[in-house]
């Protein structure tokens, strides 16, 4: 080997603490960029939605059905949720909330249902519109 093959052993230490920086300062940027992101939903909107997931939830005697699977209303209340946290920078309001996230599958595009225990579907847009309104009306 010969000498410009080799890095004196000092150096490794410096690149080490160079990569790390860059590594802390882009994790600091995500974590900030996802704060300012949830930030940007005005807090009576954030309320909204999440009263439009309450309602799911509390639906126990319907089905969710996404994709075609029925689901119950803790496990499509979790899945809102969930789905509304990795798409939030789309959400604006609770009406983004209900086209964005709430109408369809992302993966198939179908429709999510809502079946009622009387074998009436709807689609789970057209009730979550409903229940908007009324919580809108409801509002000082």
């Amino acid at each position: 080997m010969s000498a410009t093959d080799q890095r004196p052993p000092a150096e490794y230490p410096l690149i080490k603490v160079l990569v790390l920086t860059i590594v802390a300062t882009a994790l600091v940027l995500s974590v900030c960029s996802t704060a300012l992101r949830a930030a940007d939903l005005p807090h009576a909107e954030g309320k909204q939605i999440e009263a439009l997931i309450a309602a799911i939830d509390r639906m126990t005697d319907a089905a969710f059905i996404r994709n075609g699977r029925p689901y119950g209303a803790a496990a499509a209340a979790e899945f809102l949720r969930r789905k509304w946290r990795q798409r939030e920078a789309d959400v604006g309001s609770a009406a983004d909330f209900i086209e964005k996230v709430a109408s369809f599958s992302s993966t198939t595009g179908q429709p999510y249902l809502i079946r009622f225990s009387d074998g009436r579907e709807t689609p789970c847009s057209i009730f979550l519109r409903t229940e908007l309104i009324s919580l809108r009306k409801k509002e000082p």
